[in-house]
């Protein structure tokens, strides 16, 4: 059984990621569980949490296939994808080559290793710290322009590694939640958040992107899942559908930094919700 106390992270997130929860920590890690048997986090993103909470059993899940290759090879092969990091150059026009290859029969050809160390070096060097696709799973992201962006920290990654090492790793749609989660489960949901107003969404982590049914869809996970014992915790805006959507959920209002947005004055302190089943 975890008892849910913040220790020293054994790891830290080492990607860079819209919605990403380091502005929340503090609010969200004091609403975790007493104790859990297994933490299981789809959305898993840059990780925030997982790596404050450093489970000793986790399940990871995302849809988007890249950063789940990611995750495996920072697990699997750390010095392998820090030797191949060294490669790359904070150029403009090597970047703009390195992310063309996503519309070439090259990149099928590439290794797990290489394609981690592509994924990595696009999102470090990428403008705002984005990951954003087109419908057809091509990444987007413009240059950064940044003067010396560190691409990984191999003291961090190793850390990561170690953090990793018993968690189990899945790439797929949030649902696979229901497949494994049982009763005294932690289960972590950090959707992609309802939008503010029509044109606020973030949305392109993935191709697909994620609708007011997805929503919907994931409340009704949320509400199976309680009805089998396990533990559900959820973050999301501040809207009155979200609200609507989790009128039966325990629901907290707290403030959090907006962190990537186009418009500098647009960044700031912003309502967001935690909606719990405990």
């Amino acid at each position: 059984m975890v008892k849910s106390k913040m220790t020293e992270p054994v790891g830290t997130p080492f990607v860079k990621w819209a919605g990403g929860k380091r502005q929340l920590l503090e609010e969200l890690v004091k609403r975790v569980p007493n104790s859990y048997a297994r933490y299981i986090e789809p959305f898993v993103g840059g990780g925030a949490l997982f790596f404050a909470l450093a489970p000793k059993r986790a399940i990871l899940i995302d849809l988007n296939a890249e950063l789940i290759n990611l995750y495996r090879v920072v697990k699997e092969q750390p010095r392998e994808l820090m030797k191949e990091v060294e490669k790359h150059r904070n150029e403009e026009e090597y970047y703009y080559s390195l992310r063309s290859l996503d519309r070439t029969a090259e990149f099928a050809e590439l290794s797990e290793v290489e394609r981690a160390s592509r994924f990595l070096y696009l999102n470090k060097t990428g403008y705002n710290g984005l990951w954003r696709v087109n419908s057809r799973g091509e990444n987007n992201v413009p240059f950064g322009r940044y003067k010396n962006p560190t691409i990984a920290d191999p003291v961090k990654m190793t850390a990561s590694s170690t953090a990793l090492a018993s968690s189990i790793l899945l790439c797929g749609d949030f649902s696979e939640v229901e497949h494994a989660a049982r009763a005294n489960d932690f289960v972590y949901l950090d959707p992609p958040y309802h939008p503010l107003s029509e044109t606020s969404g973030l949305t392109g982590y993935s191709s697909g992107g994620f609708s007011a049914e997805d929503q919907i869809r994931l409340r009704d996970l949320a509400l199976r899942l309680t009805e089998r014992g396990v533990k559900v915790m959820l973050s999301n805006s501040n809207t009155p559908f979200i609200l609507k959507l989790y009128s039966r959920f325990n629901v907290d209002r707290v403030n959090a930094k907006r962190t990537i947005n186009c418009k500098g004055a647009k960044r700031g302190a912003v309502s967001e919700l935690i909606i719990r089943n405990y």
